[in-house]
């Protein structure tokens, strides 16, 4: 669970509203802090095969999440991976997730 703005937010949820777009394979939800040192969500996304990534798809997720869910819960940041990182098991691997997202220090959005 991410707490943001004083809500709590299951990164679970805000996967299931991004999954729904009909360009995401896969992703994965991790809690990343701001320029402020807020913690605010920020998405890894898989696309499918026929999907090009741009930083205009980036913006039409946020904004595909923000018609379903709250606003504070919408991802402030999008990344595109070829693949998520999982364990044997299958699971995705959020503490990779949370390594790359302190990596790539993205801008805001």
């Amino acid at each position: 669970m991410l707490k943001v703005g004083g809500q709590w937010v299951s990164p679970v949820e805000v996967e299931n509203a991004l999954v729904a777009h009909p360009s995401v394979l896969e992703c994965g939800v991790v809690g990343h802090e701001d320029r402020d040192g807020l913690v605010k969500p920020m998405a890894f996304v898989v696309l499918k095969t026929d999907a090009v990534t741009t930083a205009d798809l980036g913006a039409a997720l946020q904004q595909f999440v923000r018609e379903r869910l709250a606003e504070y819960k919408r991802p402030r940041w999008v990344e595109f991976l070829p693949e998520l990182p999982r364990t044997a098991t299958g699971k995705i691997q959020r503490f990779r997730l949370r390594e790359l997202a302190n990596t790539s220090n993205p801008a805001s959005v």
